[in-house]
């Protein structure tokens, strides 16, 4: 595999200059501010934290993809984001399911073959095109969000705004091509702007489900 190999995936980009996708570029500072933004906000939460960092190296390899635009930087591109949605999974299992470390990581570990096959059939529907992987997480998110409606209804409806705010971004990344011939620009960047804002959303879920936690019995349960 050539891995310094051109691609050339979105609307803005025109050729295989550094610069070609400058609003693709710039905007990847979405996910810095994000993860600058919910770290003050996660002291003391060390899962928090680690979700923090994940999210600053979303950022980071984003840039890194929309710049060089090789397959090297397409896996720094994605790889960071499989690390933040598996680091959220197991953060999932063990504190709003209170499951124990290993049942946990073994949960998360089944999101690889569901998010394989599940994104074939997304793949299916044609119209999705490349956002068809992304497209299972949405899912799940909303799966969570239903059944911990009852057990933990707070938590619930902050994933489900997550898995909205999930399903916008991706209508935004899914039309980028489409819509090309008429806006020039792209809609990629759109994409940026709201996953930035949705990963950062879910991690305030997620400390928010602590500090409820904290507040019903005066100690964290934050891990």
């Amino acid at each position: 595999m050539d891995w310094m190999a051109q691609v050339n995936a979105y609307c803005e980009r025109t050729d295989a200059g550094y610069w070609s996708e400058p609003v693709n570029a710039v905007t990847n500072a979405a996910f810095l501010i994000a993860a600058a933004v919910m770290w003050r906000r996660t002291r003391g939460l060390v899962l928090g934290r680690a979700l923090c960092v994940v999210l600053a190296v979303i950022g980071l390899g984003s840039f890194l993809f929309h710049t060089h635009a090789t397959l090297w930087a397409a896996m720094a591109d994605v790889l960071p984001i499989l690390g933040f949605i598996l680091l959220y999974l197991y953060a999932a299992h063990r504190d709003f399911w209170g499951l124990g470390r290993w049942p946990a990581l073994g949960l998360t570990a089944l999101f690889l073959p569901y998010a394989a096959g599940a994104g074939w059939l997304f793949g299916q529907l044609g119209f999705l095109g490349s956002s068809a992987g992304y497209a299972p997480v949405a899912l799940l998110i909303l799966i969570h969000a239903g059944l911990l409606a009852r057990r933990a209804p707070e938590t619930a409806r902050g994933l489900a705004i997550g898995g909205g705010l999930l399903v916008l971004s991706l209508t935004f990344r899914t039309l980028d091509e489409p819509l090309c011939a008429v806006l020039p620009l792209g809609t990629h960047f759109l994409w940026h702007i709201l996953n930035a804002a949705m990963l950062g959303w879910m991690i305030e879920v997620h400390r928010r489900y602590h500090a409820a936690c904290a507040g019903a019995d005066g100690v964290s349960r934050a891990g």
